[in-house]
């Protein structure tokens, strides 16, 4: 997505004079930066000054000034220079000196910077101008380095506005590529930011600064480096005590982990009214082909998971940081519209809010580190998981005022009493190619108010873990499952990363899963007729059902698990379905990185608990119509609960082998067969 005054040979119109926006020019002994003037500034050049006088065309004037670095020659600046025409040669470099950066702008636009090759040794994060010929209104911006050290990797930040607690910092920022609008220290106000080269940053807010970004622009087109520091990013907020405000944007990027929004660092950034969404760009060549999860060069998401892409929009970091979403639309090409990671205990909220993948793959939102996600009133259009869950309290409902003015108190997000009042109160609409939740890591999620959830295949996906999920249909909550499985609990298919030597990255992605074979060994010390506490569960009110539930964990020493038990409950529900333990198969016996979609695609075979004990309780009002042979370790029914046989058919139950009649208000463990004729 690109700007409409953006021309097809990628040039914008010119370049605003920076000196007649109001940009605060405070004297700081630091500033080496120049604004752009509309007669061009003396060329600067050394060692090359000799030379200077032989490279001015036309009648000499500054206004034809050009330049040119022969193949073999560097050609060091001390200061932003500004041209007509720019060649730089093959094999041909321009440097700054030490402590300094250096940013080409032609016409307003960010472009020709490269980055280095991951491989280099130092991480390939500088970035050089590319060879080539460039014309129009040329600015080389030497501004005060802005180095971010991610792990054991320095990143060299280059941005157009450059934000700290004092405000707008001249001597980190490259006014050239601010086009149009107004920027002041605490607010900048309609302006465009356009690039084409890599790893080029729009705004970086920082260091406790506070800042109010209305109406912007950004289109950012070419390769970032790292969406775990935001090298590239469109938006940075980072810093204790930093808060950033982003209100009515538009953001369209274009590259491999040219990441929109960034919150880091216990930073508070809250975006409201804006549309952003980023697609995925080409992946160096010299990457793992597999992909790695070494967090420093991870560039694209690990197959692992069950999807592909090289893009997620958002990314939320660091320990205690805030990011909001309110009345926005966040769409990645695949990848993540809203992830989480490399955080602890962080606060994802999005009200009224659509997350969107737009590439047929992808996850809404992820979850890690303790991070508590809030989704009011959103819609999801997710090609496969509307969350990922590694460990979190993820919450789906509905955005009632009085929810709203909590979460707008509770987190400082800020929204004035006329801007609660226009947000219209609406329920969740979850619809989910493949599944509404996977969980990797223990944790919760709840579904209240309206919330409807569709997904293509099973809703609640556990790789043996305890996962938790609580579902109140009292407000018409729904849940459909799309391959009539509701709840798969599972051993987990992720294959590992493998340690690798030789290269700057730890690990690569090349591990395989292999199905197990044979039958599971009854583990001698695991309970299945009464609950445990690392359990999944799910637990439902006030709320009709028509879906399995499965429980296919083999335990007995696999994988270190000696076992898992599946612990339901309903009040006031009815459920329609089989309720069982299970034997699940994939279609294929290995899955490498070609097969990454059979990642979580089993089929169930209902069979007798081993060490997956399934613990059912029909709480009051609750009815359990049993459509096919289901294996229990243990069964409650409430006085006035029932189980129930669809029309025509009869249901029986055996425990431990023997006939046993089904009766409201009593308990039955062990070996339990419910059997439908």
């Amino acid at each position: 997505m690109l700007p409409t005054n953006r021309t097809e040979n990628g040039t914008t119109s010119p370049v605003t004079d920076l000196l007649d926006q109001p940009v605060a020019n405070r004297a700081r002994p630091r500033a080496l930066i120049i604004a752009v003037a509309a007669a061009l500034a003396p060329t600067l050049l050394a060692p090359a000054a000799a030379q200077a006088a032989d490279r001015k065309k036309g009648n000499g004037t500054k206004a034809d000034t050009c330049i040119t670095v022969g193949s073999d020659e560097t050609l060091t600046l001390t200061e932003t220079t500004t041209a007509t025409c720019l060649t730089v040669e093959e094999g041909g470099t321009i440097a700054v000196p030490d402590g300094y950066s250096l940013s080409l702008t032609v016409n307003g636009v960010e472009t020709g910077s490269e980055l280095a090759a991951l491989t280099d040794g130092d991480g390939g994060v500088a970035t050089a101008i590319a060879a080539g010929t460039y014309t129009g209104t040329i600015v080389l911006n030497v501004a005060e380095a802005t180095d971010v050290t991610y792990s054991t990797l320095t990143f060299p930040f280059r941005q157009a506005v450059y934000v700290d607690s004092d405000g707008v910092d001249e001597s980190k920022s490259v006014p050239s590529a601010v086009i149009g609008g107004t920027v002041t220290d605490s607010a900048a106000t309609g302006v465009t930011l356009t690039s084409n080269g890599e790893a080029f940053n729009g705004v970086y807010v920082a260091d406790g600064g506070t800042y109010t970004l209305t109406d912007p622009t950004i289109a950012f087109d070419g390769n970032g480096r790292c969406d775990f520091v935001g090298y590239g990013a469109a938006i940075v907020g980072t810093g204790s005590g930093t808060t950033l405000v982003v209100d009515g944007a538009t953001i369209g990027n274009e590259g491999v982990v040219r990441t929109a929004v960034i919150a880091d660092a216990t930073a508070n950034v809250v975006v409201k009214n804006s549309t952003i969404h980023c697609a995925d760009g080409t992946v160096p060549d010299e990457y793992p082909s597999a992909g790695t999860g070494d967090t420093r060069y991870m560039i694209t998401v690990p197959w692992m998971l069950g999807i592909s892409g090289n893009v997620r929009a958002t990314n939320l970091l660091g320990a205690s940081t805030k990011a909001s979403y309110i009345n926005s639309r966040i769409s990645s090409e695949k990848w993540g519209a809203l992830s989480v990671d490399g955080g602890s205990y962080c606060t994802l909220t999005a009200i009224n809010s659509t997350i969107a993948n737009t590439g047929g793959e992808g996850y809404g939102s992820y979850a890690i580190g303790n991070v508590t996600e809030h989704f009011l009133g959103c819609t999801f259009d997710v090609g496969d998981y509307a969350l990922i869950h590694w460990g979190a309290s993820a919450h789906y409902g509905d955005s009632t005022a009085d929810a709203v003015s909590a979460l707008n108190d509770s987190l400082d997000i800020g929204l004035t009493s006329a801007e609660l009042s226009a947000l219209p109160e609406q329920s969740t609409t979850i619809d989910a190619g493949r599944f509404m939740v996977m969980w990797y890591a223990a944790g919760s999620v709840a579904i209240d108010g309206g919330t409807q959830v569709t997904t293509g295949e099973t809703t609640f996906m556990c790789k043996a873990v305890a996962g938790t999920v609580t579902v109140d249909g009292s407000d018409g909550a729904t849940i459909t499952s799309g391959n009539g499985v509701l709840f798969q609990l599972m051993d987990t298919d992720r294959p590992s990363s493998v340690t690798v030597s030789g290269y700057p990255w730890s690990s690569e992605t090349t591990g395989t899963y292999t199905e197990p074979t044979g039958s599971p060994t009854k583990s001698s010390s695991w309970v299945t007729t009464s609950s445990q506490s690392t359990d999944a569960k799910g637990t439902f009110t006030d709320i009709a059902l028509t879906g399995d539930f499965y429980n296919s964990v083999w335990g007995g020493g696999n994988a270190s698990l000696q076992g898992q038990n599946l612990t339901l409950s309903f009040t006031g529900s009815t459920v329609e379905g089989v309720i069982s333990a299970s034997t699940a198969k994939h279609s294929v016996s290995t899955i490498t990185k070609t097969e990454y979609r059979q990642i979580s695609e089993v089929t169930n075979t209902p069979s007798a608990v081993v060490n997956n004990g399934v613990l059912v309780t029909l709480g009051a009002g609750s009815t359990w119509t049993v459509t096919g042979t289901s294996y229990l370790s243990a069964l409650t029914l409430a006085s006035t609960a029932s189980v129930v046989a669809p029309s025509g058919k009869t249901v029986t139950l055996t425990v431990d082998g023997t006939a046993t009649a089904i009766t409201a208000g009593k308990s039955y463990t062990g070996a339990l067969t419910l059997t439908v004729s």
